[in-house]
């Protein structure tokens, strides 16, 4: 595996050395930016795809099924995972400074892959970027209204997503008189980052999780965290075939289709599709894991520089 030292820039500044990323790209020749083509397209940029570490890969890869033309830039910060116990301020800047590294790879849309980004952070960059800026909240909880049947949601994702009250205020405003039942879930992510998909302890916590939610009768659960979808068996096995399950990856990617199209956006079809992915922290365990998950070919590691955290 190759590493090679790179610095960016974005907005005049410079993203200095005091903290890593790391570049991952699948095996295919460098894909060029789309401001070193004289008159080309914004359509011909690529999405970028921020989460707070790599569980934003389940939407990466609901993307690449979706949209196989669209070339996909990723950040996962995992130097400062995870974002569920920081501050909204925090999240903020932390959310502020990856979008500008996605800037400055032309990209033509943002995708916050993270439940607690899109939560406390998505108004803050819709201000300050010129360009589609699309959480993950607004497209599961739309999805829980149309699943429902009786109007009784169950949500889990971690503290700071549940704290923010962000699911039940995009599902009231779609369905006012849903029943909303929110529970912090904040051991599943480590559990699958181990891979423990399939493993007694998992099931045992699922059930410390879920048996409330479940006893009060929910017939959908919202999957507020963009890890769970790695777990969505062993959750499926636990919630039993009465209850559906949301996963915010899938209704994501629907929506940024729908942007794409409505903006005149979408890659033209005969691009061909690709897919980088950066890391702030050279920690490559779980990104192996989510690779062969979900399928993804990710190749060669890359090193940048970005701004250290606080």
């Amino acid at each position: 595996m190759r590493f090679a030292m790179q610095f960016g820039k974005c907005g005049g500044v410079l993203w200095g050395a005091q903290a890593l990323v790391i570049v991952a790209a699948m095996e295919l020749p460098d894909l060029p930016n789309v401001a070193d083509e004289a008159g080309a397209s914004p359509s011909a940029g690529p999405i970028g795809v921020f989460d707070s570490g790599i569980g934003g890969l389940t939407v990466v890869a609901a993307l690449q099924r979706l949209l196989p033309a669209e070339r996909i830039f990723y950040i996962g910060d995992t130097a400062r995972v995870p974002y569920g116990g920081k501050s909204r301020r925090t999240i903020e800047r932390y959310s502020v400074e990856i979008a500008g590294l996605l800037l400055a790879e032309q990209a033509k849309l943002i995708v916050v892959a993270c439940n607690t980004a899109s939560a406390l952070a998505v108004p803050r960059l819709k201000q300050l970027f010129n360009l589609p800026v699309q959480g993950v909240i607004d497209p599961g909880a739309a999805a829980a209204v149309r699943s429902t049947r009786n109007g009784r949601i169950g949500v889990i994702g971690t503290r700071a997503t549940i704290a923010s009250h962000a699911y039940e205020q995009a599902i009231h405003a779609l369905r006012p008189e849903a029943q909303v039942f929110a529970e912090p879930t904040p051991v599943l992510v480590p559990l699958i980052e181990e891979a423990w998909f399939d493993d007694a302890i998992t099931d045992q916590v699922l059930h410390r999780y879920l048996d409330p939610l479940l006893a009060e009768g929910v017939d959908t659960l919202v999957l507020g965290c963009t890890h769970y979808p790695l777990l969505r068996e062993a959750i499926a096995r636990v919630a039993g075939e009465g209850v559906t399950l949301v996963d915010s990856a899938q209704n994501c990617a629907l929506a940024v289709n729908d942007i794409l199209q409505s903006q005149s956006l979408a890659a033209p079809p005969l691009q061909l599709g690709g897919l980088q992915v950066a890391l702030t922290d050279a920690t490559e365990g779980f990104l192996r894991v989510a690779e062969e998950a979900l399928e993804l070919e990710i190749g060669d590691v890359k090193l940048r520089a970005v701004q250290a955290a606080a």
